[in-house]
């Protein structure tokens, strides 16, 4: 059931777990996350990237394809189909495709055109139900091309953000995008309660869900953050039960070279690190 991230975010808060969202790149992604959602009756939000969108052949084709797996799965939970890190064209674009959240990523701007590209987009999704994240303070690492500092976030500039119209906002209190380095000082939950406070109880997300301990991810979760971004975690599953497969030389026997083999045991994997989410989240039964 494709629906806006809004309401599932505001459910989520008062009910004090989080909505995983869990980044796809292809048909065999967003399968596995679907069905991982529809066992465990958790909401779910699918995350793209602009590039990922662009390696799947453009935003209409993704839209189109989670809508038709959605419909054919008998999928009956809340899904929402979010853009991840968009530009400000990026936004409007995926809004025209049929998504049914984006996610504008001013944080780089300065915060007067932050506010400004922000209040249009707003406008824009609103008038069609769609819902809409802003960011304030750059998450840390990459993430698709899209490089950020790892700043800490302003909690004057997140009220302001906040005021806006948007559902729910991104940010930066220590976390990064990939893997974390040994020296990684940990979330700054101090900031978070601050902007907590000064957000009027917005939905706020965490953003390098991957090798966050859990202690700080229940903590996040008790802050107001609703919505956890995983992604690497996944890419790094599937690669490491691919190579598996390819230097066991299971590619060799019989038809193990046929890409429905080749690549099940990946599926698997990513199938267990998303139910692991969901769980470590809060979200299973509550769609």
């Amino acid at each position: 059931m494709l629906t806006s991230a809004a309401e599932m975010l505001v459910r989520a808060r008062d009910g004090h777990y989080a909505v995983a969202q869990i980044n796809i790149n292809n048909l065999e992604w967003t399968k596995s996350v679907l069905e991982v959602a529809q066992e465990l009756k958790s909401p779910v939000i699918l995350g793209v990237s602009e590039g990922a969108g662009k390696y799947m052949g453009g935003f209409k084709v993704v839209a189109d394809m989670v809508k038709a797996l959605d419909e054919s799965l008998g999928i009956t939970v809340p899904v929402c189909l979010h853009l991840d890190h968009g530009s400000y064209e990026g936004s409007k674009k995926c809004i025209e495709a049929g998504f049914t959240s984006v996610m504008f990523d001013g944080s780089h701007f300065p915060i007067d055109e932050n506010v400004a590209k922000t209040t249009e987009l707003v406008g824009i999704a609103k008038a069609r139900g769609i819902s809409v994240e802003a960011e304030v303070g750059s998450i840390g690492g990459e993430e698709d091309g899209v490089v950020g500092a790892g700043e800490i976030a302003s909690p004057e500039e997140c009220a302001k953000i906040a005021a806006l119209g948007i559902d729910f906002l991104a940010a930066g209190i220590g976390n990064i995008h990939g893997v974390y380095p040994e020296n990684w000082k940990g979330l700054d939950f101090n900031t978070l309660e601050l902007i907590h406070k000064a957000t009027n109880n917005i939905p706020l997300v965490l953003h390098g869900g991957t090798g966050i301990p859990e202690d700080m991810i229940k903590k996040a979760i008790g802050l107001g953050v609703s919505k956890i971004n995983v992604n690497t975690e996944c890419q790094l599953v599937f690669a490491a039960a691919t190579r598996k497969y390819i230097e066991d030389g299971l590619d060799k026997k019989g038809k193990g070279f046929d890409p429905r083999k080749l690549l099940a045991p990946g599926v698997a994997a990513i199938k267990a690190t998303v139910k692991e989410k969901f769980e470590l989240f809060g979200s299973v039964g509550r769609a």
